[in-house]
């Protein structure tokens, strides 16, 4: 019997949503699904939604924030704590964020992680935008 990836990681309209070929939303699912829960909860503002007040992450409140090390520290901290809070079909293995090499203002944040159901490495880049 083939295991359902929908079934085990869930399924949902793609991030960010689109058409695909035949005019329908386009789903994600399995693995893909939970990277795109990753990237919405973490571009989620915190009181953005309505019956989830501490749904999502302050990550927003670094924007003009200075490029440093303490900052960088602090978003990582913050990532930390949204994953492991809303996320509960991965595990974290790391959570890393470094100056973006080619912007000044910006800092990479990579957050490495393994499925709980089959412990799969995955990981999910976001670049943010910070004061510099």
């Amino acid at each position: 019997m083939a295991i359902n990836p929908g079934r085990i990681f869930g399924q949902g309209v793609a991030f960010p949503p689109h058409l695909d070929g035949t005019g329908q939303w386009a789903t994600s699912v399995g693995a893909e699904n939970v990277r795109e829960s990753i990237q919405i909860l973490l571009l989620t503002r915190l009181n953005e939604r309505l019956m989830y007040p501490t749904y999502g992450s302050s990550l927003g409140t670094f924007l003009f924030a200075p490029n440093n090390p303490a900052t960088r520290k602090s978003i990582e901290a913050e990532i930390t704590r949204a994953v492991t809070l809303w996320e509960p079909r991965v595990t974290l293995d790391s959570v890393s964020v470094d100056a973006d090499p080619s912007n000044a203002q910006a800092a990479i944040a990579t957050i490495q992680y393994r499925l709980v159901a089959n412990q799969l490495p995955n990981q999910v880049t976001l670049t943010l935008q910070l004061q510099g």
